[in-house]
């Protein structure tokens, strides 16, 4: 199982940042992906980070998880690139895991991809014209499509992403080592 997350300039830290992390810790390949022509991003809260790969030098069809961070120009950035948007299309009709916090479901809006879906995200970014069924959640998922609802939902939003391709031994094993307050109260320290 391997996952992409793709940062432009702009993009929220958290958003990013703690979805890496939650992965990591569940041991679940992710690849820092700049949208940038350098590896170097600069998020909205003016953190500068540094990708691991660079989109041009990437294939999306090497990925099972593609994931979008949300950030207002994070998201116009991200929603400016056409090659971004044909892989994220060609992966969802695979029916792979396409996945965006925030802003950001806005991008799956704009191309359709919500209409008839189940989903969340910033309010604000919310549109009638997406034809789905806007959810007042944390996070949602709608088969293939998993979506949230801003930073302060971001451990939420990976926790359902990761829900859908670990077992429950290492979703307890994540969770217990974060102590997630909302999530640990029932999991008792792992063997």
């Amino acid at each position: 199982m391997k996952a992409a997350i793709f940062m432009a300039d702009g993009f929220e830290t958290c958003e990013g940042l703690i979805v890496v992390d939650m992965f990591r810790r569940a041991r679940v390949d992710i690849d820092l992906i700049s949208m940038n022509e350098t590896l170097a991003i600069m998020t909205s809260q003016r953190v500068e980070i540094k990708a691991e790969k660079l989109f041009r030098d990437i294939n999306c069809e090497d990925y099972d998880i593609l994931i979008l961070p949300g950030g207002k120009v994070g998201t116009k950035n991200l929603e400016s690139s056409e090659e971004l948007k044909a892989a994220l299309r060609r992966h969802f009709e695979e029916g792979k895991l396409t996945c965006a916090i925030c802003a950001a479901p806005s991008i799956f809006g704009h191309m359709g991809l919500l209409k008839g879906k189940k989903y969340t995200c910033f309010p604000e970014f919310d549109e009638a014209s997406f034809s789905g069924e806007y959810q007042q959640e944390l996070a949602v998922k709608d088969g293939n499509l998993v979506t949230g609802r801003g930073m302060g939902a971001t451990i939420e939003f990976a926790m359902t992403i990761l829900r859908s391709v670990v077992d429950e031994k290492t979703m307890n094993r994540l969770m217990y080592g974060m102590q997630y307050e909302h999530a640990f109260r029932t999991v008792k320290k792992p063997e």
